[in-house]
């Protein structure tokens, strides 16, 4: 592939939300131009920059290169793997990578687009216009467009500018909220309020782009989870995102919260505690028609999925019973989840998850005075 104006290769940024996985990931902007969560350590240290959109087009044509390589070999080889991999004998770095993107999306359907990295809604609506065209135009096939999103970058973009962007191709929008109490959002620098989030969620929603809000139980320590649970709730219900996202609070060494434990500023709250708040959550969401989604394995119940207002029921009758169980009842549980045994409340009633989870209890050493901190080790692992 040829190269001008500085362009180095295609790009490849760092993540990806699980519903992405069989998506072509296509670098926009390069890590996260706020940078300043308590929680969050992903772009530490790294400077945010805008590609330019020459850049991009050029990234697309690369995959659209590899594609139809790729799929020449397949129909004159009857889908032989084998010969496909030789294509990328002489290829340099970049090369490969924008290869095995092609062929991993190649063999996820070509269906959907996920743009990294942070916060590409920073860019001008002119320029991330005119990439959702191309690459609809180049990839008439696609059915989905997803980006990442700060509340505080959309609340920026006039409604115009974001249906045009919606006619354009992109109809998902990934928001970190994780929460909408005032206080919390302050204490953890996320740098927006309630009513920000509220804004930039229903002009999301009127634009008619498909809405993902994140909710993250634990994130207001043990002083704020009340409002934590609380104010999300009363933010998610006016604005009625497609989906509520949960993903668990972890406080890995490498993040500012981890030295807010430290010196005594912040409180984590345990597993159980985490599930309360959870509930108190889902009892409050009220007069939406949202999805809930609990697609990480930082979560303590996979299970808790559904839609509202139909699925509460289902959604929260795991969460109660967990909490009414007896002590050794749930610390088993607990350590099975965090070693991975069980995904699910019903798991303990496998007789084999079952011995495994308690093989473990006895190997870790956890007991009820030692369990909350094993488990942030434990979660610490999937980070």
């Amino acid at each position: 592939m040829t190269a001008s104006d500085n362009y180095h290769g295609f790009e490849l940024g760092p993540i990806r939300p699980p519903s992405e996985a069989s998506s072509l990931l296509l670098r926009i902007t390069r890590n996260c131009p706020w940078n300043k969560c308590k929680f969050c350590g992903l772009y530490r240290g790294e400077k945010f920059s805008l590609r330019p959109v020459k850049h991009i087009i050029q990234d697309i044509d690369t995959i659209r290169f590899f594609v139809d390589q790729i799929q020449d070999v397949l129909q004159q080889t009857g889908t032989n793997y084998q010969q496909v991999s030789a294509l990328q004998a002489d290829l340099s770095a970049s090369d490969q990578l924008a290869f095995h993107s092609a062929l991993s999306w190649l063999r996820g359907g070509m269906k959907s687009v996920f743009l990294q990295d942070a916060n590409t809604l920073v860019m001008k609506p002119a320029g991330l216009i005119e990439i959702l065209e191309y690459l609809r135009h180049v990839f008439p096939g696609i059915e989905r467009i997803t980006s990442y999103a700060r509340s505080q970058s959309v609340a920026r973009i006039n409604d115009g500018d974001l249906l045009r962007m919606a006619k354009a191709g992109l109809n998902r929008i990934h928001i970190g909220m994780e929460s909408a109490a005032d206080d919390v959002l302050d204490f953890i620098n996320k740098g927006v309020d309630k009513q920000t989030h509220i804004l930039a969620g229903q002009k999301v929603k009127r634009a008619g782009i498909e809405l993902s809000e994140y909710f993250m139980p634990g994130l207001g320590g043990k002083e704020f989870s009340t409002a934590n649970a609380l104010e999300t709730a009363e933010a998610l219900n006016q604005i009625n995102p497609d989906f509520i996202r949960i993903r668990t609070l972890a406080i890995p060494e490498a993040v500012d919260l981890y030295q807010d434990v430290q010196s005594g500023r912040f409180t984590p709250l345990g597993d159980i505690e985490k599930a309360a708040e959870l509930l108190l959550l889902l009892d409050h969401l009220e007069g939406i028609t949202s999805t809930v989604k609990s697609d990480h394995i930082l979560n303590l119940f996979q299970e808790v999925e559904g839609r509202l207002p139909e699925d509460k029921l289902k959604m929260t009758a795991p969460i109660r019973s967990f909490l009414a169980m007896e002590s050794d009842q749930q610390l088993l549980y607990l350590v099975g989840r965090r070693c991975g045994i069980f995904t699910e409340l019903s798991d303990m009633e496998d007789t084999e998850l079952r011995r495994h989870a308690e093989k473990a209890l006895a190997a870790h050493h956890v007991t009820l005075d030692n369990v909350e901190s094993w488990a942030a080790e434990m979660m610490q692992r999937f980070i």
